[in-house]
């Protein structure tokens, strides 16, 4: 018998695109596979649309709001599958993304190898989407793996992995303190409880961008910055388990100074707690730095406003691309009115 795949998607809010999300989900050539929506007290009509799909093959729950990590752990209580595929309420899976992994997971058979896979932003038109190969698109072992992500400042979208059932339970929960990040930290311990990963290039994840409402936007929220540092020690502590050494150390420095911009307010308790970090690991954190087009507000106004205003000029660019990226959406649709999603993703 084939195993069985739990695609497990935490959704608040995510009444635009819920239904798009499902039906990639059901759309998924492996045909054993059980769609869990948990969701998280939604205030708009997420779970009334989510509920149409409701079928022997998706259910649908809910809980008070209590963050998407609290979210992700129900749905994976709920799970009987043999392989883990989480999923965002507004991305979407191309068609063979399972069947893909499991295509390799087969071939391996090893239980404790990760599989990962492509991914593109895109805002509402996925067939616009474009892959763009980092060094993490390849066979890693975990500690290489992470090597590369916080030396290089890179990521792996959530829905990118299938995990399998073993690693699951032994990396534990996802960490409800975490705001942001929390996938990050995540796979961290997915990682240190595998035996690597295997990249699989055909299998590929469409992960929309959905402006300054997105949970992983820091902006200026203390409470945001806080629980970036949290994952950000975290993840240093993962990689320093695996090796501690003059390499390493160098790469947590680079991290930590990359990452700096998004929690820095001066002389802050969060400000001593990093440098503090810093000389743990042997170095010192330089004051961050703004692109010349925001120098000059620093040198008249000082370092906060001038980061305040490059995030406000960011979330506006974002803001009109998507806006002007909605506008062709719409007028393809009414174009091609039959046009089918699942069609789309697959002729990427």
């Amino acid at each position: 018998m084939e195993p069985l795949v739990s695609i497990l998607i935490p959704a608040y809010n995510a009444q635009e695109w819920i239904a798009d999300t499902i039906r990639s989900a059901l759309a998924q050539t492996w045909a054993r596979k059980e769609i869990i929506v948990v969701d998280d007290g939604s205030c708009d009509q997420t779970v009334e649309i989510a509920r149409r799909f409701a079928s022997k093959t998706v259910s649908v729950v809910t809980q008070p709001n209590r963050g998407a990590s609290t979210a992700r752990n129900q749905a994976f209580s709920l799970s009987q599958g043999d392989f883990i595929q989480w999923l965002d309420a507004d991305d979407l899976l191309a068609p063979n993304k399972i069947s893909a992994q499991m295509a390799r997971a087969d071939q391996a058979r090893d239980k404790k190898l990760l599989l990962s896979s492509g991914w593109a932003y895109f805002a509402y038109r996925p067939q616009r989407a474009r892959f763009l190969p980092t060094p993490l698109w390849c066979d890693l072992s975990p500690v290489e793996w992470l090597l590369r992500k916080m030396g290089q400042n890179l990521h792996m979208q959530t829905a990118t992995w299938l995990v399998s059932r073993e690693i699951t339970k032994a990396a534990g929960p996802w960490d409800t303190r975490l705001l942001g990040d929390d996938d990050g930290e995540y796979f961290c311990r997915v990682l240190l409880a595998s035996h690597g990963s295997l990249f699989i290039p055909e299998a590929r994840v469409f992960y929309r961008v959905t402006g300054g409402s997105r949970l992983s936007y820091i902006g200026r929220s203390q409470r945001k910055m806080e629980a970036q540092f949290v994952s950000m020690k975290l993840h240093i502590n993962y990689l320093r388990s695996l090796e501690d050494s003059e390499r390493v150390r160098r790469v947590c420095l680079g991290y930590l100074q990359t990452w700096l911009p998004d929690f820095y307010l001066g002389e802050s308790e969060l400000m001593k707690q990093a440098q503090q970090l810093a000389e743990a690991l042997g170095g010192e954190l330089a004051l961050p730095r703004l692109s010349w087009k925001y120098a000059w507000i620093q040198k008249l106004v000082g370092w906060s406003a001038a980061r305040k205003t490059q995030l406000y000029y960011n979330h506006i660019k974002s803001e009109v691309m998507r806006a002007w990226d909605k506008t062709m959406f719409r007028l393809e649709e009414k174009s091609h009115p039959n046009a089918n999603l699942s069609t789309e993703l697959a002729a990427d």
